[in-house]
């Protein structure tokens, strides 16, 4: 038999080979796999084990209006979110309404940003057969505009009221179904045209554009510019969101077709990020952070839509009405690492 001490430093050598015993044990909570909120929480799991950092235990397909209010309560370690959420969650509105307000802003001031994510882009498109002209033909059509109820819908609603002026029910016959029958309902041909939140390939606009070719329309640059929608891109959860035509249709192939006036296409996007405790450890924030950071290139190479969903903008969504913050020493991460972040979007 061997003598204990060769038997843990047997185990030891182990466990510095495999990163077996890193230096803490964290939870994440995240949504279903297949979207860039949850990859970039997938990515963090796996850098911290290789390197040693922490022992992630990732939990997917969660209701991240729940797994952030676990964060705040010090359940859970780290979650990935839309902004929106912990805005409603500091005015104890919405799904916290049962908080208060006084509750919910306790709750939502002990939430930190540690990085950004863009969680999906609003824009029209339709399949060519439906000879569908842009925003100025949706009178009258059938438009899939999102799932029966939440900020999805409400965003798809207010984009199309806002560029042109009509209202579900009213001007266009709005169509609802739950995200698990968003590919087959576009497919089958039944809505005329579609407004939803997607990703620069997602496996969605793939999977649709398989049945047909598709069109998609920027919004009209005046009303992009202009100020109702100025100010509805700004809010709590969204940003606004340009790319040029030329990379947007090489990035989304042959199928896919996109129209402008010029050679810019825009929209808005609903924007994130992940969110620690105020109280977690500085220097395992900052090793987190600057390991998520420094491996930028290998996190944006996992899937088809990594250069397109904002995983390197930390600014992206950040101050004004948005009551998230970054940890300290995340920004510090950023910071050291060569990115740009104003004051307002870092923790006192």
């Amino acid at each position: 038999m061997k003598p204990m001490k060769h038997v843990l430093a047997a185990v030891a050598s182990v466990a510095m080979a495999t990163g077996a015993f890193a230096q803490a044990n964290l939870t994440a909570e995240t949504a279903s796999p297949g979207g860039a909120v949850h990859l970039s929480p997938a990515h963090l799991t796996e850098i911290a084990g290789t390197q040693g950092i922490a022992n992630i235990q990732l939990a997917d397909g969660q209701t991240l209006t729940n797994s952030i209010q676990n964060v705040a309560e010090g359940k859970t370690d780290i979650a990935g979110t839309p902004y929106i959420l912990p805005f409603l969650m500091s005015r104890g509105v919405g799904p916290y309404g049962s908080l208060g307000a006084e509750k919910g802003a306790e709750l939502a001031g002990n939430l930190r940003a540690i990085t950004p994510v863009t969680l999906g882009v609003f824009f029209l498109f339709a399949y060519d057969a439906k000879n569908i002209g842009g925003w100025d033909d949706l009178k009258g059509r059938k438009v899939y505009n999102g799932p029966p109820r939440g900020g999805a819908l409400t965003n798809a609603r207010s984009m199309i009221q806002i560029i042109t002026g009509l209202k579900d029910g009213e001007g266009y016959e709005g169509m609802q179904a739950n995200w698990g029958q968003a590919s087959s309902i576009i497919s089958s041909g039944e809505p005329d045209a579609v407004v939803l939140p997607e990703l620069f390939p997602g496996s969605r606009l793939t999977t649709v554009a398989a049945a047909g070719k598709m069109t998609g329309w920027s919004m009209p640059k005046e009303v992009y510019e202009g100020e109702a929608m100025q100010k509805y891109m700004v809010a709590p959860g969204s940003a606004p969101f340009t790319m040029p035509i030329a990379e947007l249709s090489a990035t989304m192939g042959e199928d896919w077709t996109f129209k402008s006036e010029d050679d810019t296409f825009r929209a808005f996007s609903t924007v994130g990020g992940m969110v620690v405790h105020k109280d977690m450890d500085d220097q395992l924030v900052y090793d987190l952070v600057s390991a998520y950071v420094a491996t930028m290139d290998d996190l944006k190479a996992k899937a088809p839509f990594g250069n397109t969903v904002a995983f390197d903008e930390p600014m992206q969504g950040m101050c004004g009405a948005n009551p998230v913050q970054y940890h300290p020493a995340a920004a510090r991460a950023w910071r050291d690492a060569g990115y740009k972040l104003d004051d307002c979007a870092v923790a006192g």
